[in-house]
């Protein structure tokens, strides 16, 4: 595709928006009227993301810099710009976290008997139980390092806990080291509780940081420990496969897996109380500079402390437990093909139950009338109840077919382990399209049952806006839609059929598939949408989706914006559109949602002169989904149901007075303003709305 000139003016920077996402969610941990423990929880989002963030983007702002590239991104700043703005910004947002933990969670928590002692409150029976368990759980695992000629610096793994360790003296050798390093093996659990007879609170922790550093004179008979210093390093955790060269995909991402934990480094986190000099020292060890480096009054790794919300049992401090409520068209109907047969069956997660989905699929496996199931994979887990259902059913002698995924970051491993299982037991496992990520959400079932003519063949297809991930189905926003519409099944089909063998892409009737016409339909409705208001007539989009950063598409809503379109964004993460410029996009309003369940669901909605066209996408609207991934938008034809995903999907978050932030010309969000009474929350209505009892 070829790039129009670009005004940088007109865009904001990708990897700032990243960080204001990430500040809205430190909100979340700062507001009291959460529950405690989610606080807490939020809190360690922010760090799971971080580190992604420094893994992927820092890590790839830094290989630019390093090359030398000057060509900068639509905003007009080049990698070098970009990254000592992110450093400063990211380092600014990493003190308001500890701020934020030490000085109002851990002292909250403690009023609610959820205390972590540090090593100088430690009572006396305290010392001698965490002695004894750091003799016996601790010590036989550990293997410290001392750093001389014989024993050069130890390679440290991705994200791994270490101790820098300041020695004087000798040891039994006669040797003179003044450092050693003792890495904390990954078995190792990070947060420890102290029994009930001794905590002296309900619920106790200790770090295993706060062990280790108590006792590692252990580790060091006769020589004097000066200084120990918790820290650890990020490396850049991109896989490159040359897809020019491969002739195995999976061998190549197996190779590359290996290589993940030991990439280059891209930060290096000590605790405040390190010294200069051990601090310079790991920096030259890991080839960073100072702009590297993140002094932390805590812990190292934050994100560890999410197994304290889970581990302590405060339903008090924890949002209220909820029941997903099955949807009303098959509460009274066990046979899901009976009613698809007549209607459309639409899901919204979390609030309805995923179970319709795992049944689909499970019934087709014990049905004597299914032939063929067809499915894409991108994210499932390592314990996926569906990948064992498929697994069966080719046991079963089902035509089983999956697309997997097998770049999906971070789950790679996951990944290559079900294709192993599923090629076992003769299911064909296809990776996709190499140079396009199969990003797209489907399933299909192929049933044989009998016609007016005699025995015809029937399709049925799921098609969502989420993955086939049961866990995250409970947390994230989510569209899901079965139907037994042919011309829809016909488009599924022709999506498969490309995907798994050679040829032209064929002329779908409803579906939009990127990269071939998901970019082009989007630009087109949204051009459509000008067009009617230029003939007076009433114009509205309004979109829904995890991120907004594809330059032309944008350059089209600006274009709407002056043609008198009135625009609503919901845009949960990064966006790179600039709201309400006067002569650009005063009709352009973007807002940003975060509250307890993560907001995942794409809906593209166009006025079209009152035909009220409304698609649900896997695809957010970037570059990589509209060019680089197979993405689908399908519509959502049936009238209650284009309705209920208006209503449910985009208006009420429109409406949200609490947890809508907006954004403002320059990037930068505004929480929302206190209002007198209750105020409306979204999610909260949703679960009272269609969750029953919620």
């Amino acid at each position: 595709m070829v790039k129009k000139n670009l005004q940088p003016s007109h865009f904001l920077n990708r990897e700032l928006g990243l960080l204001e996402f990430n500040r809205r969610v430190l909100a979340q941990a700062a507001d009291d009227s959460v529950p405690l423990l989610e606080r807490l929880r939020f809190l360690t989002i922010v760090s799971s993301n971080l580190d992604e963030f420094f893994e992927i983007r820092v890590a790839g702002l830094k290989e630019q810099v390093k090359l030398g590239v000057k060509e900068s991104g639509p905003d007009g700043r080049s990698p070098a710009q970009v990254f000592e703005l992110v450093s400063a910004q990211a380092r600014a947002l990493v003190g308001e976290q500890y701020r934020l933990l030490n000085g109002v969670l851990l002292p909250a928590l403690a009023k609610q008997g959820v205390i972590f002692p540090k090593r100088e409150e430690w009572t006396e029976p305290q010392r001698t139980w965490i002695r004894d368990f750091f003799m016996r759980e601790l010590l036989p695992v550990l293997t410290p390092i001392g750093l001389d000629p014989a024993h050069p610096f130890p390679r440290v793994l991705n994200k791994s806990l270490n101790l820098a360790i300041e020695l004087e003296g000798r040891d039994s050798f006669g040797r003179k080291s003044r450092a050693a390093i003792v890495q904390a093996p990954r078995a190792l659990p990070r947060v420890i509780r102290l029994p009930g007879d001794i905590a002296g609170a309900e619920y106790a922790f200790v770090f295993l940081s706060s062990i280790l550093h108590a006792h590692v004179d252990e580790l060091f008979s006769g020589m004097e420990v000066r200084g120990c210093h918790q820290f650890r390093v990020t490396r850049n955790s991109d896989l490159f496969v040359d897809e020019e060269e491969i002739k195995n995909l999976r061998i190549a991402v197996q190779g590359e897996l290996l290589q993940r934990h030991f990439g280059d480094a891209v930060r290096l986190e000590v605790a405040d109380t390190c010294s200069p000099a051990m601090a310079e020292f790991l920096l030259q060890q890991f080839s960073l500079s100072e702009s590297d480096l993140y002094r932390v009054d805590g812990p190292v790794n934050l994100y560890r402390l999410s197994e304290v919300t889970e581990r302590v049992d405060r339903a008090d401090l924890k949002y209220p437990p909820f029941q997903p409520a099955p949807p009303a068209a098959l509460a009274a109907q066990r046979d899901i093909y009976a009613v698809l047969v007549k209607q459309d069956v639409l899901l919204h997660h979390p609030y309805e139950s995923f179970l319709p989905v795992i049944e689909f699929i499970r019934t087709s496996v014990t049905d004597p009338r299914v032939i063929a199931i067809k499915q894409t994979v991108y994210r499932t887990g390592t314990d996926s109840e569906l990948m064992e259902i498929l697994i069966e059913a080719a046991k079963r002698g089902k035509e089983v077919t999956v697309v997997l995924e097998l770049l999906a970051r971070f789950d790679e491993e996951a990944n290559i382990n079900w294709a192993s299982r599923l090629e076992e037991v003769g299911a064909h496992v296809i990776y996709g399209v190499v140079g396009h990520k199969t990003h797209a959400k489907m399933a299909l079932v192929v049933r044989r049952e009998d016609g007016p003519q005699g025995s015809v063949l029937r399709r049925y297809a799921h098609l969502a806006t989420g993955n086939y991930h049961p866990r995250t189905a409970r947390q994230y926003t989510d569209f899901g839609l079965l139907t037994a519409n042919e011309e829809i099944c016909a488009d599924v089909n022709d999506v498969f059929k490309q995907l798994t063998g050679l040829g032209k892409s064929s002329r779908m009737k409803h579906l939009w598939l990127s990269p071939f016409t998901l970019h082009k339909r989007v630009v087109a409705a949204v051009r459509n949408e000008v067009r009617l208001a230029k003939e007076g007539k009433s114009a509205r989009i309004m979109a829904k989706m995890n991120a907004l950063l594809e330059p032309e598409l944008i350059e089209e809503l600006y274009a709407a914006s002056q043609a008198g379109v009135q625009t609503d964004l919901l845009v949960r993460s990064v966006c790179a559109l600039r709201p309400g410029v006067a002569g650009l996009s005063e009709n352009i309003r973007v807002r940003s949602v975060v509250g307890r369940f993560l907001e995942h669901a794409r809906v593209f909605y166009f006025l079209n002169d009152g035909a009220e066209d409304v698609y649900l996408s896997s695809a957010d609207w970037m570059d990589r989904n509209f060019f680089r991934r197979i993405e689908l938008a399908f519509p959502v034809r049936d009238p209650a149901l284009k309705k209920r995903v208006v209503s449910e999907g985009l208006q009420a978050y429109l409406d949200d007075a609490s947890h809508a932030w907006s954004m403002n010309s320059e990037g930068a969000y505004e929480a929302p303003a206190p209002r007198r009474g209750k105020p409306r929350v979204v999610q909260e209505e949703l679960l009272r709305s269609l969750v029953p009892a919620a």
